[in-house]
């Protein structure tokens, strides 16, 4: 449509005026079908690169190691429905699921705020939040994630996609700090589910969460705060 360029809703979170007219889209402009076409783009270039490193024998920090679509959507499904809380991202890679994070902060007026220790994957982050055109929804933190966590009291949506030997010691960073009703989200819950085995046992048996694992993408760990 030719208003939609006039209200890209990811120039909208930073401006008081424009979050009053991003809540006016919000019934107007779905998720995925009004995705801006430089996310679109940078998210299929990205998509490209995931299958050339999982084919070509890319050494496995070098690649992206990013989720599929499907769990991007499914991702943005929750974090759009999660109750007012910070956004929060552990491991972003080259950012890929941090744009489908990103619409749903635009979509909620919020900002995804995500982690990334790797100084390479930092600056490709940074080339992909650039060129989306979504480095208002976004902020990038360099830096572990284990040293920041304690500075936010209430989150609504955590998504982890990190190194594994971490999760156990996120989850009990996160958990506490998520206000009721608030998600936490982790990848690869099924395909490295014997490294993880005794984070998810903590979590299905964990009394502060309602928790399952959704067989979808690599598998995610869903907990719901009670």
């Amino acid at each position: 449509s030719g208003l939609y360029p006039q209200f890209h809703p990811f120039r909208l979170a930073p401006y008081p005026v424009e979050r009053g007219l991003k809540k006016m889209l919000k019934g107007i402009f779905t998720m995925f079908h009004s995705i801006p076409p430089a996310v679109l783009d940078r998210m299929q270039s990205l998509e490209a690169r995931d299958r050339e490193d999982r084919g070509d024998g890319t050494p496995r920090l070098q690649r992206l190691r990013q989720i599929p679509p499907e769990t991007g959507k499914f991702l943005a499904l929750l974090a759009a429905g999660a109750p007012a809380g910070e956004i929060i991202e552990v491991g972003t890679s080259a950012g890929y699921s941090t744009l489908w994070l990103a619409l749903a902060a635009a979509a909620t007026g919020r900002q995804v705020k995500t982690f990334e220790i790797l100084p390479e994957k930092v600056e490709l982050a940074r080339e992909t939040f650039r060129l989306a055109g979504v480095e208002h929804t976004v902020q990038l933190i360099a830096g572990d994630a284990r040293q920041h966590i304690q500075q936010f009291e209430r989150i609504g949506f955590c998504f982890l996609d990190a190194e594994k030997e971490v999760y156990g010691e996120i989850y009990e960073l996160v958990i506490p700090r998520l206000v009721t009703g608030g998600l936490l989200v982790a990848d690869n819950a099924i395909n490295h589910r014997e490294t993880l085995q005794p984070m998810l046992d903590r979590a299905l048996a964990d009394e502060r969460v309602d928790a399952l694992i959704v067989p979808i993408g690599k598998g995610e760990l869903v907990c719901r705060k009670a």
